[in-house]
């Protein structure tokens, strides 16, 4: 209890601290977080100790952390040539990873190549939504390249995380895979059937009372779908990102549209907030506290380790920055630089994959670090430099919106 009493204390400050700093320079919340997890860990304090409770708890914000990504996933936002090219620039960085992974191998910097390779293919969408969406990014075309990339920096790797790092037989999980989307789309068949008034009524009902039928469906959705993913065999993260697209396609569904009294809210909106207080409020900060607590600082102490920490963070422009040249066509220039400097901000995936390859052996905890601390640097810096460069290069708010009707 005591640990989890640190966690929880370390997971206030976090947004604490970074709204004290924001006047000066936006650091994300989960940066403070993971610092925190370290600062308590056993290589500086020794304040606290994992047990099987805690870490219960922190795979559980593992899941909720990709569950609310799937969850906020919105295919109208990003469909049609920004989807296209981002899946187009995402498999050209997944190619240029595992060219740079196997290089790395050979010279005998890292004993994984596809660890590395993924990790290099990531991006932190998540973590700068709250930033572009301050800076006024989103609504713009510009905003909808960058959502696109970023969520295809997020799906691409849990897909290649279920394939490459969870078994040695890639071919036999292809197949598997294949059955298990088979069911989700079955699920997602459900769940998107013509909407009965009373269950509409009942949702928006218990809205605001003990009930939270909405809520509890979209929790039963995410846990059913993460425990099939482990019957098949595959990683859970791949259920939870699809439980969280099934969760948002059930409430679109069930919205309550002529249905609800004029006084109700939209309780997709309603559900959504409620499953960001879940999440965001406990289990997720959670997870990324008892990641710094598991980082090996130690790792990074040896100056010829820390030299990794900028080399990832080169690789992380390299492998996710470069392949924005394919935007070239589409974006003036100032925007394509910022596009691939924002694309090569990574961090929650990247804790993701390095702590499944420290735990399973394949990844040295040193070169976990390095990508970890790597990671802390990308959504610290780049995020500033990009907008930055952007500046004059943005469209005005006419622009944007005459864009927006062209799509």
């Amino acid at each position: 209890m005591r640990t989890l009493v640190l966690i929880g204390a370390a997971a206030v400050l976090g947004p604490v601290v970074a709204d004290l700093l924001r006047h000066r320079f936006r650091l994300p919340a989960v940066v403070i977080e993971i610092a925190l997890g370290m600062a308590i860990g056993p290589h500086l304090l020794g304040w606290a100790h994992l047990d099987e409770v805690v870490l219960v708890l922190s795979e559980m914000g593992l899941v909720f952390l990709i569950f609310l990504a799937g969850f906020e996933l919105d295919p109208e936002r990003v469909r049609g040539r920004p989807a296209r090219l981002a899946v187009t620039s995402w498999t050209a960085s997944l190619a240029l990873g595992v060219a740079v992974a196997f290089v790395l191998n050979v010279a005998g910097v890292t004993s994984s190549v596809r660890y590395i390779a993924i990790a290099l293919t990531t991006t932190a969408i998540g973590t700068l939504l709250p930033i572009l969406g301050d800076a006024g990014v989103l609504p713009t075309r510009f905003g909808a390249f960058v959502l696109a990339g970023g969520v295809m920096g997020e799906i691409g790797p849990i897909v290649a995380i279920s394939l490459a790092l969870t078994t040695d037989s890639p071919a036999r999980t292809t197949v598997i895979l294949v059955a298990f989307l088979a069911v989700s789309v079955a699920v997602g068949w459900v769940a998107t059937r013509p909407a009965r008034p009373r269950l509409v009524r009942l949702i928006a009902r218990t809205l605001h009372s003990s009930g939270q039928v909405g809520v509890r469906i979209s929790m039963l959705l995410c846990v059913a779908l993460v425990w099939t993913a482990a019957e098949f065999g595959l990683d859970v993260l791949l259920g939870a990102f699809v439980a969280g697209m099934v969760a948002r396609l059930f409430l679109v569904r069930h919205h309550g549209e002529g249905v609800v009294d004029a006084g109700e809210l939209d309780h997709r909106a309603e559900v959504h907030h409620r499953l960001d207080a879940i999440g965001f409020g406990f289990f997720i900060p959670l997870f990324f506290v008892v990641s710094g607590v598991k980082f090996d600082l130690e790792a990074l102490l040896d100056p010829v380790e820390l030299v990794k920490v900028p080399l990832f963070l080169c690789l992380f422009l390299l492998v996710r920055g470069v392949p924005a040249l394919l935007y070239r066509r589409d974006l003036p220039r100032r925007e394509v630089l910022a596009l691939g400097l924002l694309q090569s901000a990574a961090l929650p995936l990247v804790v993701v994959i390095t702590t499944i390859g420290v735990d399973t052996g394949q990844m040295r905890p040193d070169n976990a670090a390095g990508l970890v601390g790597a990671g802390l640097l990308s959504v610290v810096v780049l995020p500033i430099v990009a907008l930055s460069i952007r500046g004059s290069g943005a469209p005005v708010a006419g622009e944007a919106s005459s864009a927006a009707h062209e799509r």
